[in-house]
Formats: structure tokens, C-alpha cells, sequence
């Protein structure tokens, strides 16, 4: 069969969903075509007996208050979609067993969080400041670069936003030194860098500081019904907004014309033309979907330049005792064995760092009452941790990696939990490759190395992937990785179609 639509959304993951939605919203005939049965991608949620466990959301950064929301809160509430979330006010609980160990819980609200690193790191008040003044800069910066649509004026970038302009070409843990920050207290305020899976001397500040001020100014957000509510929230909203949803339709193969334009794509057997594409694939995918006299050489030499960004082992664990009775307070917390975030990314393997969530802190009622569950992530940056794992002992390696990490959880924490696992999953980068499709199950699309991070991308934008018709979405674009900026990439990419269509006159 042959459909013609204004715009067709390649995948129903965040930033797909976010795309499809504005673009039905603003009465665009609109389809979207996903693979699996249900929307969300990596934004969903798995059932093992009575538990309904989250499959890779920890939290949001910069969602805000219902009083004074922030970016993410106001995607939700501009498509329409009821998002209740909670704030979680520790931002974390960071823990290092080895040399120069610590055990340190920050806490969110600008007080508090002065107060908390204070507190962990004496004699850090005067270096707070800078930052504080700097965070600050870095967020009038970037409203007058909103102001000027992303033209600004130079002199008034060097002469006004200075501070800005180091920050954005110098690495975390540059600005932090510079700033005077003690060696602890460096380690501690770079306890986030899992989240973009670039240690802090390689990392970009000015990407790395906007998180972090996300997380100060409200703490993590929570989504109630957890990363699969919003899901469902958005794809509803597509729906209302008079937009299609064609479930189990995986695209094999995007269409073009004689001019290498995009004019659709191929599924089971149909075809689907359209106006514009967004795809919330992956380039490399994309790439793959298409007939290589169509797509331009340097743009195939920017793919293979890039790196794939980290993929996760997740131990999804249900427990027949509630979070009081096993004394678990902590929302989330991170372990490492060493106190530096390059050593702990060299370190990649076994028993290294991990993050553990137990989302009952955040929502008592998440599980059945009496239990809990507890969310164990552990990143993998490169083949170390599944080295030697074939097919006839991956089942094995499951096992046991189960087993290791609960046990050194146990150990760190004083908190046992082993004797009353009720129900327990371990999703692998197999797992993840195998579920979304992205090479190496890579969750985080493209790594955010220094020549290739986010403000290299976006002054650069413009000339990547000038493929006509299609316009990219999701984890993979210029700002990364991320739930947030995955819905904010959806956003990005709906408003350049709906430009493209009105210079088309649609």
C-alpha cells in the first residue's frame, strides 16, 4: 500500500514522540512508525511477577516545581500531557571505598547544596561563590544567544559572558581547578559525569554545568508512573491531536528522489511519503536504510569518526521487604573504588563504578506494599566488562555479575538484601542492542568526546547531515544524551519542519 502524509516520525522514543506531538498539535497530518508494541524506546518499563520495574530512567534534571517549573515540566505542559513528577531533594548519595574514600549525600535547593558541599568538603565556601557566579553566567548567556536565535554579538559574548566562553571551551575539571576547589570536593561535584559517560577532564563544562544546575535549583524529578507514564502521556497527546500511531511497523528503508531528497520510507511492505521525515534512528542506522549514491560522503566519514557513548548492565531487582524495613534511604547513590572520574572510566571493569536507585524513596508506592525495588546501573564504556562472553555463557555472566554487584552493595552499605530477592532481571548491552536496535546497545547515541562535544556540535550543525526531507531527533543529535534533551530535541526538530513546510507554503 502507498500513504501520503505531511510528515512521518521514524520511532516512538523520546524525542519522536515530543516531534510527532507538537507536529499534530499544530495540524500536520501526521504519522509515526514504531518497531516494538508500545511506545517510549528505552523510556518503558518491564514486568517480572507482581513488580513493574523502570527500565533505564534514574531521573530528570532541570524539571522544575509545579510553581516554578523548568524546561522539562514545560515540554510536558506546552503538548498537554498530564507528567506528575516528584522532587527528590538529595541530589545524591556518593560513595568511594578506596583511597581517599568518602561517603558523601548532596543535598538540592541552592542552601542546601552550598551548605551540603561545605559540610563534605570544609573550606570550600569562597570556590561555592565563583561557581555560584558562574552557573549564573552561564544561563544569562545563554538566554541573550535564545534571544538573538543563535546569532549573537561577539563583543558582547567576549566583553559581557566571558566566563561563559571558558567555560564552554574547557573541561570540568579545568574549571573546577581553576575555581579552587579542593581535590574532594572536584571528585564529589563531578559525581554526575556517569550520566554523560565522559570523565570530567575530557568533558565539557559548560554542557556538564548546565546539568548540574538543573539538578541545584530543584532536585531530580521523578516521574510517578515512571519513564513509560510519559510515554503513554505522549503518545496519547499524538493521538488526540488527530496524529497516527502504527505499532510492530519497523521502517527497513528510507525513500528517495532523483535529487537525494528524502521523500519517505518503506515498512512491511508499504510505503509512506511525506513532505518532510523526522527519524528518531540513529544515523548510523539511517545510513544503513539507505542507498549509499544517497547519502554524502563526508557525512559517512563523520560516523565513522565518531564513537559509540556507553551502554549499561541493569540488575532489575524486586524485593519482598519495603525500604523502611531494610533501612534503605537514599534515592540514589553512586560507588566507585577510586575517587577520580578518568581512573574510574580507564577502570572499566568489574566492580567498578555503579549508580543503585531505589525508587520507593522517591515514590513510596511504586511497588506492591511491603516490597521494593532497586534499580542497579552499571556503565560500560568499552568491551572489558563482557570480554569473553559468547552465547553459551551469557546466561552464566548474568549470573554471576548479579551476584558480585548485590554482594558489594551489600558490603558498602551494610544493607543486605539477598536474602529477599523476590524477582530479578539483568538486561545486558545485548539486551539493549537487541531491544532499540542501536549499535553496541548503546543508550547515549554518539560519545561527547572534546573534539566532538556539544558546543562543537552546535556550532557546527548546520553542516552536518544536510540531507533533504530528514531532520534527526532523540539522544544522538547535538545535545546528547539524556531524557530531557531528548524531549527538547523532539521540540527542535518539529520547529525546523514546520518552518521547511511554511517556506513550502503547507
Amino acid at each position: 500500500m502507498r500513504y501520503v502524509y505531511d510528515v512521518v516520525v521514524v520511532g516512538a522514543g523520546n524525542g519522536g514522540l515530543s516531534a510527532a506531538s507538537k507536529l499534530a498539535q499544530a495540524g500536520l497530518k501526521v504519522i509515526m512508525l514504531e518497531k516494538h508494541n508500545l511506545p517510549g524506546g528505552v523510556a518503558t518499563s518491564l514486568v517480572r511477577g507482581r513488580f513493574e520495574f523502570e527500565a533505564s530512567l534514574h531521573e530528570l534534571c532541570d524539571v522544575g516545581t509545579e510553581e516554578q517549573p523548568l524546561a522539562v515540566r514545560n515540554i510536558f505542559k506546552g503538548l498537554g500531557v498530564d507528567a506528575p513528577m516528584v522532587n527528590e531533594k538529595n541530589l545524591f548519595r556518593a560513595i568511594v571505598t578506596g583511597e581517599d574514600g568518602y561517603d558523601v549525600t548532596l543535598k538540592a535547593g541552592e542552601a542546601l547544596f552550598e551548605e551540603s558541599l561545605e559540610a563534605a568538603c570544609p573550606g570550600s565556601g569562597k570556590s561555592i561563590k565563583k561557581l555560584k557566579d558562574l552557573l549564573a553566567k552561564t544561563r544569562e548567556a545563554l538566554a541573550y544567544n535564545d534571544r538573538m536565535n543563535g546569532r549573537p554579538n561577539k563583543l558582547v559574548m567576549i566583553f559581557k559572558y566571558s566566563k561563559f566562553l571558558i567555560a564552554a571551551s574547557h573541561s570540568v575539571d579545568e574549571v573546577l581547578r581553576s575555581l579552587g576547589f579542593s581535590k574532594k570536593a572536584r571528585s564529589v561535584l563531578e559525581t554526575y559525569w556517569l550520566y554523560l559517560g565522559v570523565p570530567a577532564d575530557e568533558l565539557n563544562a559548560f554542557h556538564y554545568f548546565q546539568m548540574l544546575r538543573g539538578y541545584i535549583d530543584s532536585g531530580a524529578g521523578v516521574p510517578e508512573h515512571k519513564s513509560y507514564g510519559l510515554s503513554l502521556g505522549l503518545a496519547e497527546s499524538v493521538l488526540k491531536n488527530g496524529g497516527e500511531i502504527r505499532y510492530n511497523t519497523e521502517v527497513d528503508r528510507f525513500l528517495y528522489d532523483d535529487d537525494k531528497r528524502v521523500i519517505g520510507v518503506a515498512a512491511g511492505g508499504d510505503e509512506y511519503y511525506a513532505k518532510q521525515v523526522v527519524s528518531n534512528v540513529i544515523p548510523h542506522n539511517v545510513f544503513n536504510m539507505s542507498e549509499r549514491r544517497n547519502t554524502a560522503e563526508k557525512d559517512r566519514k563523520l560516523l565513522n569518526a565518531r564513537r559509540f557513548g556507553l551502554s549499561f548492565v541493569c540488575l532489575y531487582v524486586g524485593l519482598d521487604r519495603s525500604a523502611e524495613e531494610l533501612g534503605i534511604k537514599d534515592y540514589t547513590v553512586f560507588v566507585a573504588k577510586k575517587d577520580s572520574s578518568r581512573t574510574q572510566y580507564d577502570d572499566d571493569a568489574d566492580l567498578g563504578v555503579y549508580v543503585v536507585n531505589c525508587l520507593n524513596v522517591a515514590v513510596p508506592d511504586a511497588t506492591p506494599a511491603g516490597t521494593c525495588s532497586m534499580f542497579f546501573s552499571i556503565p560500560v564504556f568499552s568491551d572489558k566488562l563482557m570480554n569473553g562472553v559468547e552465547p553459551e555463557n551469557y546466561k552464566q555472566f548474568k549470573s554471576e555479575i548479579a551476584k558480585r554487584y548485590i554482594a558489594d552493595y551489600e558490603q558498602v552499605t551494610g544493607i543486605r538484601i539477598s536474602d529477599c530477592i523476590e524477582e530479578i532481571s539483568v538486561a545486558t548491552p545485548v539486551t539493549f542492542a537487541r531491544y532499540f536496535g542501536s549499535p553496541n546497545g548503546t543508550a547515549y547515541g554518539y560519545r561527547l568526546s572534546r573534539w566532538d562535544g556539544l558546543m562543537a556540535r552546535i556550532l557546527s550543525a548546520a553542516d552536518e547531515f544536510k540531507i533533504k526531507g530528514l531532520t534527526f531527533c532523540g539522544g544522538h543529535t547535538a545535545s546528547g544524551d539524556g531524557f530531557g534533551v531528548s524531549y527538547a530535541s523532539g521540540l527542535e526538530a518539529a520547529d525546523r519542519v514546520l518552518a521547511l513546510l511554511k517556506e513550502e507554503g503547507v
